[in-house]
């Protein structure tokens, strides 16, 4: 009766085995490949909330302002992009991740070739400041200039040579077996590891969509696809390492508790397998995307979907 009133016990332990401030579970213990459950840490929640609540907000007040409404693909950009980072990092994909290398990869790749360009597509800096307060729109103007000491560190950070080698030190730093191997021992240190490959992902977007608020001219599209080729041939370059490596490269996943069907080995395997596959197929789409505009197919810009500005002296003087 003791060992079958155990089972349970240890099954409630692992589902909330995340909370906040505390350490992944053991990659020894039993776990419950089908376990479903969602881990709402408030962390991740609560900003989630508040960035959703801003771009309702802002939406709202150009519904009442604005001669043209918003583009309903945009909302949905902007949605799509929120829901990305809830479900890699508070669904039942989350406490996978910590032994399943493969799951670990998914979450990555949702921050990084999803959530980031979806959020940037939907343009969603001038809909969020029309959230705020008028006077607060007004003193941001000024911050917002492109002769303003962040115009200045902005345009610099989203210049392409140095999105581009941010981007490749943070995909190719974490994927150190020191590194990776620390994040998943300590809370802390992972979500680092997730701020980071966020962060890093919409400044390596940043020159390719081209949102606002534009310190720097648009890039030529000839450059933006060199810049994407070259992302998607180091990107593959890691997936393939990983795909090829005849040994587990990670000691927490080498010791980890799998499926029977999947080898730690495997589950290398197919990590690789969903960062070179994945990756790739965001990078060539778009630079397909990228290649139909160059030759005249895009004569219409994206921002024609951008809403009429209400009123020009409440805006933020930056050019959106």
């Amino acid at each position: 009766m003791g060992g079958h009133l155990h089972v349970p016990q240890v099954a409630v332990q692992a589902a909330w085995a995340h909370t906040a401030g505390s350490a992944p579970p053991s990659p020894e213990s039993p776990v419950a490949f089908g376990d479903l459950s969602w881990n709402l840490r408030p962390e991740v929640v609560l900003p989630l909330l508040v960035a959703a609540g801003l771009y309702a907000a802002g939406c709202w007040r150009l519904s009442q302002r604005a001669s043209t409404p918003i583009a309903p693909t945009r909302i949905g950009l902007a949605l799509g992009g929120l829901l990305a980072i809830a479900f890699a990092l508070v669904s039942p994909l989350d406490r996978h991740a910590d032994r399943l290398f493969v799951a670990h990869m998914v979450q990555h790749m949702l921050l990084i070739t999803v959530a980031a360009p979806a959020l940037l597509l939907a343009d969603p800096f001038p809909i969020v400041m029309w959230a705020l307060p008028g006077a607060v729109r007004v003193r941001a103007g000024g911050w917002l200039r492109r002769a303003s000491p962040f115009g200045r560190v902005w345009s610099s950070v989203t210049a392409m040579g140095v999105t581009w080698i941010g981007y490749a030190l943070v995909l190719w730093g974490w994927h150190v077996p020191v590194a990776y191997d620390a994040a998943l021992s300590n809370r802390f240190v992972h979500d680092v590891e997730h701020v980071t490959f966020f962060i890093g992902a919409v400044l390596f977007w940043w020159p390719v969509i081209h949102p606002a608020p534009r310190f720097r001219r648009p890039v030529p599209h000839a450059l933006r696809i060199v810049y994407l080729v070259l992302a998607a041939f180091q990107t593959a370059a890691l997936g393939l390492l990983l795909t090829l490596a005849p040994a587990v490269l990670y000691r927490s996943y080498a010791a980890a508790v799998h499926p029977e069907a999947l080898s730690a080995l495997d589950d290398q395997v197919w990590g690789g397998t969903v960062m070179w596959g994945l990756g790739g197929l965001i990078d060539m789409i778009a630079v397909l995307v990228l290649l139909y505009r160059s030759f005249g197919g895009g004569g219409a810009s994206r921002r024609s979907s951008s809403v009429s500005r209400p009123a020009p002296d409440s805006m933020p003087t930056v050019t959106w």
